[in-house]
């Protein structure tokens, strides 16, 4: 049974995760070309590890030559879902320069809501588990929350919320526009 202070600390939490659901909130990387530390958004962000559905590990690194988007998302976020058929297509118009990872923090799915959500759904992301607690590291405090890294695996930006499924289309398709790899250096490798 929850007793009293259990229901306001929930409450709390909970209210604190749905704010993140309502606006929207970019913030960019100052001197986006300094090199990051260990202990910064970037250096969390450019070294971040997740864990497939399978249990497998996958790193940041493991797409340099795409811009990534890791959004942080769950089953029950209506935001983060809205956004879903938008984020499919810019993958499908960009396979070759980006790629979504769509990581679930675990505020309250966990595996098995992903793994359900991904076979029931006909998305092309690729599903993680955010094992190594990145989103505690950048202080994520409601979602969808969004962090982008350059196809040269530099962290570019944060943004918390949703515009709407048309604005974050166009917003999402500038990062990957600037971003990108050059044509010149794609027709190389």
């Amino acid at each position: 049974m929850i007793n009293g202070a259990t229901k306001k600390v929930l409450f709390i939490f909970l209210a604190g995760l749905l704010a993140g659901c309502s606006g929207s909130e970019d913030s960019e990387r100052p001197g986006q070309n300094e090199p990051s530390d260990s202990t910064s958004t970037a250096g969390y962000v450019e070294q971040a590890t997740f864990t497939t559905l399978e249990g497998d590990t996958v790193s940041v690194n493991d797409y340099e030559g795409k811009v990534v988007m890791i959004d942080l998302w769950e089953t029950w976020c209506k935001p983060c879902l809205e956004s879903f058929p938008t984020l499919q297509k810019l993958q499908e118009e960009y396979a070759d320069d980006f790629v979504l990872l769509a990581v679930t923090p675990g505020f309250t799915d966990t595996r098995e809501d992903a793994r359900a959500f991904a076979e029931e759904h006909d998305y092309d992301f690729t599903y993680l588990m955010d094992s190594n607690g990145l989103h505690k590291k950048v202080g994520v405090q409601g979602i969808p929350f969004k962090l982008y890294v350059d196809a040269e695996g530099n962290f570019i930006k944060k943004s918390m919320g949703s515009y709407g499924p048309e604005q974050d289309y166009k917003k999402v398709k500038q990062i990957i526009e600037k971003h990108k790899k050059p044509a010149a250096e794609e027709n190389e490798t």
